[in-house]
């Protein structure tokens, strides 16, 4: 993904956050501020971005998130518990709508048996209580590459939770609608009542 995509994503997210009066707050590992700073780049971003958090060691994930120590001993800092846990700590700290996290292992160094170079894990939190994780593997495609990409993935999980849960309710009504049609049989009623004729 190039600069240019990030770029396109971050103003069609601004612009979002705008018409629904949305902030957001970010909280940065591996990516060490780029979703931030991608979005801040944008003139007149300050009345969406409230804040970026940059927690790139575990105990910068304890203090400025809320991260639990037994949360970092047990699943590691590149989880989907960890992730969520930094989404919704900064979310509740920075006390915005929206709040994404990112953490992962950009390399060349740092994996680990089940956790390859390439791996991140993101989380978006949202005021109303919906929370959405995602995983990603972009194997070894170097550093630099597994950041930008990241980048391009937060924002578009920013986007999404942006929406609303209102998008998710729109196949269900489509659904529904499909079985009043069938539910109309009077015509048969109407074809016995022809039959009586004859027998007199």
């Amino acid at each position: 993904m190039s600069g240019s995509d990030a770029r396109a994503l971050s103003r069609s997210l601004l612009d979002l956050c705008r018409m629904r009066k949305l902030t957001i707050a970010t909280a940065e590992s591996c990516t060490g501020g780029l979703v931030a700073g991608v979005l801040t780049d944008i003139p007149g971003s300050s009345d969406v971005i409230d804040r970026g958090f940059v927690t790139y060691s575990n105990e910068a994930k304890r203090a400025m998130l809320g991260v639990k120590v037994t949360t970092l001993a047990t699943f590691g800092a590149v989880s989907k518990e960890t992730a969520t846990a930094m989404a919704v700590g900064a979310l509740e700290r920075a006390g915005v709508d929206l709040a994404v996290s990112i953490t992962g292992i950009a390399g060349p160094g740092g994996a680990t048996p089940g956790k390859p170079v390439g791996l991140v894990h993101f989380a978006v939190a949202a005021r109303d209580g919906r929370i959405l994780h995602r995983e990603c593997r972009f194997g070894a495609i170097g550093r630099s590459a597994v950041r930008q990409r990241s980048v391009v993935e937060a924002l578009r999980m920013l986007t999404e939770l942006a929406r609303g849960p209102q998008a998710a309710t729109q196949p269900r009504r489509a659904a529904t609608s499909r079985v009043h049609p069938r539910l109309a049989r009077t015509p048969r009623r109407g074809a016995v009542k022809r039959r009586r004729p004859p027998r007199t």
